[in-house]
């Protein structure tokens, strides 16, 4: 029989979302278990792939890439815009959507003209519409 999220992995999962390098001893306290307990847990959610991996988060702008722009594209070139986007260190995130654009990428640059130049290079790809982040408000949200 498979193992059901219940609340305690939910509650694992979401110390681990707010800090993934939180110790297991730590975790353990949090929920009241043993640490064997927890470990076996995490393991089980990693083998069924509902935790897919651990990663860091980074300030763009520290790093000079505080401009954050969407980006809807129309294009028939799809293979294409996959492999350069791929390829583009200003593409953080790539969507395949629906409506009159069929594409929506997220891109940090360092600046608007540093934008413009990247939007000139799609161009071959087809039409484009963008939308510069004035702030967020909302970014890489806690789910549970």
């Amino acid at each position: 029989m498979e193992h059901i999220i219940d609340e305690v992995d939910r509650k694992i999962m979401q110390l681990l979302q707010h800090n993934a390098r939180m110790p297991i001893s730590q975790i353990s306290k949090e929920v009241s278990m043993s640490q064997p307990s927890v470990k076996e847990r995490i393991v089980k959610l990693e083998e069924r792939n509902i935790i897919s991996g651990y990663t860091a988060s980074f300030e763009l702008r520290e790093l000079n890439r505080g401009t954050t722009t969407f980006i809807l594209l129309k294009t028939e070139h799809c293979q294409e815009l996959v492999d350069y986007c791929t390829g583009a260190r200003e593409v953080t995130d790539l969507f395949r959507i629906s409506g009159e654009y069929n594409y929506l990428l997220k891109v940090q640059t360092a600046s608007v003209e540093e934008l413009a130049e990247f939007q000139d290079a799609l161009l071959r790809l087809g039409p484009s519409k963008s939308h510069i982040s004035l702030k967020n408000i909302l970014e890489n949200r806690i789910m549970l």
